[in-house]
């Protein structure tokens, strides 16, 4: 099985939404890395699992939609703007914008902070 990841780091804000929050109900900023890992038994005709190229396109995109964004006001976020969800959208974005026919999974790593992180895996 091969594997190709690209990651990317950026501040976005954020406040959660749940009963009783504690600090993290008011607006805070947190410094992300996005992870994301694709995984295949098989490489294309050009030896890559992925373009490394291609997947920089998409992830400068992403970069520039949550850099500096309080994920509240943005519509993939409506409820908890979680770790997890952000994972998860995160990921859904990169699948939906990437045309890549050989790897079969993509494992999306959000790191909100030097000790924690969420992640989320589908099937290409």
């Amino acid at each position: 099985m091969y594997e190709l990841s690209v990651s990317r780091d950026f501040v976005a804000q954020h406040f959660l939404t749940v009963p009783d929050p504690g600090p993290e109900g008011a607006v805070h900023s947190h410094h992300y890395e996005a992870e994301v890992r694709f995984a295949g038994p098989e490489l294309d005709e050009y030896g890559y699992l992925v373009d490394i190229d291609a997947v920089d396109a998409v992830l400068d995109d992403l970069e520039s939609r949550y850099r500096d964004a309080l994920l509240n006001d943005l519509p993939e976020f409506e409820g908890n703007p979680s770790v997890e969800r952000f994972a998860r959208v995160f990921g859904d974005r990169v699948a939906s914008r990437l045309d890549a026919p050989a790897p079969e999974r993509l494992t999306t790593r959000m790191w909100e902070d030097d000790v924690a992180w969420a992640s989320h895996e589908r099937r290409l």
